[in-house]
């Protein structure tokens, strides 16, 4: 089959043409590049189709030539919108190598009948693991310590000195129960501490609720006892976290959110923060990033910010198109109960 892949900052040619080399099945049409070769400009492109959907920005030009011809479709950030779908007769499938679907009019496609495979996978282990460090990093004040001996100083005090607890026995709240949520709770299994689970979207039995030892419960009741609490959300409305939900910490527990920023109200979290209604938090995500020199969180002691490193590994962006394309070749060949991250399921290739 005829495949167009599109590459960007991320997921670049040659990553494309390695995974296309092990299926023979596909038969590569062109690689057009989305975007700017520059990972921090393309930040603000990602922010603004994450928040203005497949018509925020414009695909590739050289893509459209590509299109009467192309069978399959697979794209990172590039947007796939009705208008790209109309010009590509001959689409069966169309597959993403990110968790969200921000970026494709699923919508549009799922009206054509045409399959839509994303891969919330591609980076969920180096999140979970990078979220896993966050916590120890500000509970433990991994980086204020290091931050103190870089500039000479042997520092004994923190925030929260004399409140410095181990993770094990802790109660570790999940907001949100996806492949990332579920790889936390994975990893923290062997730390010895109390795992809850809130997600409106899974069932009580869920089989593993019981294989990670989470115990689900309502938001209310997570945030009242958790003294971690972890954002592992997709929301493209208000803020899920706001001043009435930090109002239900415990002042002594830690906000992490290594998801999307757009959860949480920072405004809100800045004066928690600053009042001692909240411990400290450990951020990888901002509305703005680059964050603005002047943003209120830097001049927090009680935090721990990272620069959107989370999912950046080696493996999180090259293993992506070769994993999905093994999910294609199961959906192509009529195994279709056995495909993973099908968005679309009702659908089937024409």
């Amino acid at each position: 089959m005829n495949l167009t892949a599109v590459a960007d900052a991320f997921i670049g040619a040659k990553d494309y043409r390695t995974a296309c080399a092990q299926f023979p099945a596909f038969s590569l049409l062109g690689v057009p590049f989305f975007g700017v070769d520059d990972r921090t400009q393309m930040r603000e492109i990602v922010r603004r189709i994450e928040t203005g959907g497949p018509t925020a920005c414009e695909p590739p030009a050289a893509l459209w030539d590509l299109l009467a011809e192309t069978e399959v479709l697979m794209v990172h950030l590039c947007p796939v919108s009705a208008a790209l779908l109309e010009r590509a007769p001959k689409l069966k499938l169309i597959l993403t190598n990110r968790g969200g679907t921000e970026n494709i009019d699923v919508e549009a496609a799922t009206a054509r009948g045409i399959p839509v495979l994303s891969n919330p996978a591609h980076n969920a282990n180096a999140v979970a693991e990078y979220t896993v460090g966050l916590i120890i990093a500000e509970m433990r004040n991994i980086g204020r310590a290091h931050a103190a001996l870089k500039t000479g100083l042997w520092r004994e005090r923190f925030p929260n000195s004399g409140t410095i607890y181990e993770l094990r026995g802790q109660t570790v709240g999940l907001i949100g129960f996806g492949t990332i949520a579920r790889l936390v709770a994975r990893k923290l299994a062997g730390f010895d501490c109390t795992l809850l689970v809130s997600d409106p979207f899974i069932q009580a039995d869920d089989p593993d609720l019981a294989a990670y030892a989470c115990r689900k419960v309502e938001l209310h009741e997570l945030l009242a006892e958790s003294d971690v609490v972890s954002l592992h959300a997709r929301s493209s409305g208000q803020p899920l976290i706001g001043e009435a939900e930090l109002a239900q910490m415990k002042p002594s527990a830690y906000l992490i959110n290594t998801a999307r920023a757009h959860l949480l109200d920072s405004e809100a979290l800045c004066r928690a923060l600053t009042e001692g209604r909240l411990r400290g938090a450990a951020l990888d995500v901002f509305e703005a990033e680059p964050v603005p020199a002047d943003h209120p969180l830097l001049a927090l002691d009680n935090v721990t910010l990272t620069n959107h490193r989370g999912g950046d590994t080696v493996n999180s962006y090259a293993d992506s198109p070769a994993m999905l394309l093994t999910e294609a070749e199961k959906l192509l060949s009529g195994d279709t109960d056995h495909v993973r991250f099908w968005i679309n399921k009702q659908n089937t290739c024409k």
